[in-house]
C-alpha cells in the first residue's frame, strides 16, 4: 500500500495478501529496463476534481447513469478509510461518515471542503477501493466552483495504454503506462486481482494512495493508485507479491500497483446508489 501519511495506518502495506501457495517459486523480477515512453495525451489531465484527504488521495467521481442532482460521490482507496484498514473479507456498506475533502481545481488549489454523508461502499478484498457519498450534487459542485467530475470507464484498460495518476495530497501528477496486469497481488493479509502494474516512471509515494488513475485518451478513470514493493520483500506490507494462475511468485521491487475501477458502474442504481444485487455487479459483497 501506499502508506497513508497522515495517520501511518501501517495501512499502505495494503495489499498484502496471504502467505503465497506452498508450491509457488519465489523469483526476483526488476521491472524492465526500458520501460515503453507514454503517448502524448489526446486530453488534458489536470488536479480539477481531485481531492486531498487527511492522509490520501481521491478524486469526485461520476458513473455515465449518475444525473445531475445526485449526490456525488468521492473514490479513494479502502485502506484509507478513517476507522483503520477493512479485514480481508470485510466490505463496509452504508456507514455514516463526516469526513471532509479539500476540492482542488486544475491548478491544484483547494477551492471548496466537501463533506460525506457516508461512506456508500469500501473492501480491500479483491480490489482496494472506498466510495464516499457526499452531501452535495454534482451540480452544486459545478455550479459552485466550476468543476466537473471525472468520469469512471466501463471498459477494462488496454496493456499499453498511457496513463496518468493524479494525486491530491501532494499536488503532483505521475506519467507512465500500463505495464501489464497481476492476476494476483499479495500483501500482508490481503489479495487484490487483476491488479494493473504500472512502468517504473509512477513511482508513487505514500499519501498518493487513492490517487485517480486516468487514460490520457479519454481523461476518464480506469484504476485508483494503492500499492507498490517498496524494498523486494517478498508479499508482506508494503511489499506487495504477483502471484499468477500457476502460483508462482514474482516480486517487482520498485514498480508500483493500481486497482482497476470499471467494475464499480454496474454497482451504482438510481440516485447513484450502490447496490450490488444488480445484475453485473462483481463487487465483493457483505
Amino acid at each position: 500500500m501506499k502508506k497513508p501519511l497522515a495517520g501511518a495506518l501501517l495501512a499502505l502495506a495494503l495489499l498484502g495478501l496471504g502467505a503465497a501457495p506452498a508450491a509457488a517459486t519465489a523469483a526476483q523480477a526488476p521491472a524492465p529496463a526500458t520501460a515503453p515512453a507514454a503517448a502524448p495525451s489526446a486530453v488534458t489531465v489536470d488536479f480539477a476534481g481531485t481531492v486531498a484527504l487527511s492522509n490520501c488521495s481521491g478524486s469526485v467521481v461520476r458513473l455515465p447513469q449518475s444525473q445531475p442532482d445526485d449526490p456525488a460521490l468521492v473514490l479513494s482507496n479502502g485502506h484509507c478509510l478513517e476507522g483503520g484498514m477493512p479485514g480481508p473479507g470485510v466490505v463496509v456498506v452504508d456507514r455514516p461518515s463526516t469526513r471532509t475533502f479539500s476540492l482542488l481545481n486544475s491548478s491544484g488549489r483547494g477551492v471548496a471542503t466537501l463533506r460525506a454523508s457516508k461512506i456508500a461502499y469500501a473492501t480491500m478484498t479483491d480490489t482496494d477501493v472506498s466510495l464516499y457519498q457526499l452531501t452535495t450534487t454534482y451540480r452544486q459542485i459545478e455550479s459552485r466552483y466550476r468543476i466537473k467530475a471525472l468520469e469512471l470507464d466501463t471498459v477494462r484498460p488496454a496493456q499499453g495504454a498511457a496513463i496518468k495518476v493524479v494525486s491530491g495530497y501532494w499536488k503532483r501528477i505521475y506519467s507512465c503506462a500500463v505495464d501489464g496486469f497481476a492476476y494476483r497481488l499479495k500483501e500482508g493479509d490481503w489479495t487484490f486481482t487483476d491488479s494493473i502494474r504500472y512502468t517504473a516512471a509512477c513511482d508513487t509515494i505514500g499519501g498518493t494512495s487513492g490517487s485517480p488513475v486516468i487514460d490520457t485518451a479519454t481523461g476518464k478513470v480506469v484504476a485508483v493508485n494503492n500499492t507498490g514493493n517498496e524494498s523486494g520483500g517478498r508479499c508482506t506490507l508494503n511489499n506487495p507479491c504477483e502471484v499468477d494462475q500457476n502460483g508462482t511468485v514474482t516480486v517487482r521491487q520498485g514498480i508500483n500497483y493500481a486497482q482497476q475501477t470499471y467494475t464499480i458502474a454496474p454497482c451504482v442504481g438510481t440516485g447513484n446508489k450502490i447496490d450490488l444485487s444488480r445484475p453485473g455487479c462483481a463487487l465483493p459483497k457483505p
